[in-house]
């Protein structure tokens, strides 16, 4: 049977009120003193493992999502293929409907009537927020995946102290002779869950940074409840609630990632 769970997207869209509504500015506080608990130690190998356990289980999913201003719902099929579609729940309208099949990415509003075809590392530059949005920024976020032994490396720093009790994975891109960060994977050492994620680009600026909270364990697949999403290049933030996740439901098929023009809508192509 898939697991189940729910996944409430705290999508910040009150777009059909204000289309450059989507930020959400919010201060995270520090985590809750952790008195009397001793700290978990483990090696890289192990950390590692842990990654691949809340991974590699995982082939598809299936989220239905809501908050007060909009519905959204999220499908994910291995390796890349990413749809997210965004409604109004009051008279069940599109909002948005995005979909990622490797680096392309496609996005079509119903209310701009525009529709956008584009590469997930183009950088959104619109003041509509809604518009900047890349299906890769979900991807990234929700898929924790392991350092790739073909062209990626590891390394361990223990980032323990009086205020924190963190393990830091650092994963580093192999090209030839050369080492650039990919990414950083925390892992809070009270647990030894994974708390928070940074990916890099080429020149080391941060392109995402994500927090997971509330880890649950669903038949067998673990997966973070509360999910934050940062990005700080494009501008804005997004906050996740899980309440209702399936996972490997043989209905996410290679068809529920196709999004073609509609007929009417004006083209923009991005690169």
């Amino acid at each position: 049977m898939p697991a189940r769970t729910k996944l409430t997207a705290i999508l910040i869209l009150a777009v059909a009120a204000s289309p450059a509504c989507f930020v959400r500015r919010r201060t995270v506080g520090a985590p809750a003193a952790h008195a009397n608990r001793p700290v978990l130690s483990a090696a890289k190998e192990e950390l590692i493992r842990r990654i691949h356990k809340v991974s590699d289980p995982i082939k598809s999913q299936k989220a239905a999502t809501d908050y007060a201003t909009i519905g959204a719902y999220l499908l994910f099929r291995r390796p890349d293929q990413m749809r997210m579609v965004g409604q109004d729940p009051v008279i069940e309208s599109t909002i948005f409907d995005m979909v990622s099949r490797g680096n392309e990415f496609r996005l079509h509003i119903p209310r701009k009537k525009k529709f956008f075809v584009g590469t997930n590392d183009s950088h959104g530059s619109s003041e509509n927020k809604l518009e900047n949005l890349r299906p890769s920024a979900f991807l990234s976020a929700l898929m924790i995946n392991p350092p790739d032994p073909a062209t990626e490396t590891a390394l361990l720093e223990d980032d323990t102290s009086e205020e924190k009790a963190v393990y830091i994975l650092l994963i580093l891109r192999k090209d030839h002779d050369q080492l650039s960060l990919a990414r950083n994977v925390y892992f809070d050492r009270y647990t030894l869950d994974i708390a928070r994620q940074k990916t890099f680009d080429s020149a080391g600026n941060i392109v995402s940074e994500t927090r997971y909270a509330a880890w649950t364990n669903y038949d067998g697949i673990s997966f973070p409840t509360n999910i934050l999403i940062r990005r700080p290049k494009d501008n804005y933030e997004v906050q996740l609630s899980v309440t209702s996740l399936r996972f490997n439901t043989a209905d996410v098929t290679e068809e529920k990632f196709n999004l073609t023009q509609p007929p009417g809508t004006e083209l923009q192509q991005l690169k």
